[in-house]
């Protein structure tokens, strides 16, 4: 079974957006538990930091990361299917 290298990738760059707006939302939400969640997930402290959020570093990561996220699903779908 041959994948649709196109569509695999705008479900990458769609579900990676949708993930960006929701982990960026619960930044905003509780930056103190996503803070410490970070430094944990990294094995460091962060107590001494804050986020720094801003709307075009918001518009900017959702964008750089979708493009990303679709060229690896596209990238995967070619991939198997000269596997396959």
């Amino acid at each position: 079974m041959k994948l649709n290298a196109n569509a695999l990738g705008l479900a990458f760059a769609f579900t990676t957006a949708a993930l960006w707006t929701i982990c960026s939302l619960i930044v905003l939400a509780l930056p103190q538990m996503s803070m410490t969640m970070s430094g944990y997930m990294m094995h460091t402290e962060f107590t001494n930091l804050q986020w720094s959020m801003h709307f075009i570093g918001f518009v900017l990561g959702l964008f750089i990361w979708s493009v990303i996220a679709g060229v690896i699903g596209w990238m995967i779908a070619v991939v198997y299917n000269r596997i396959v």
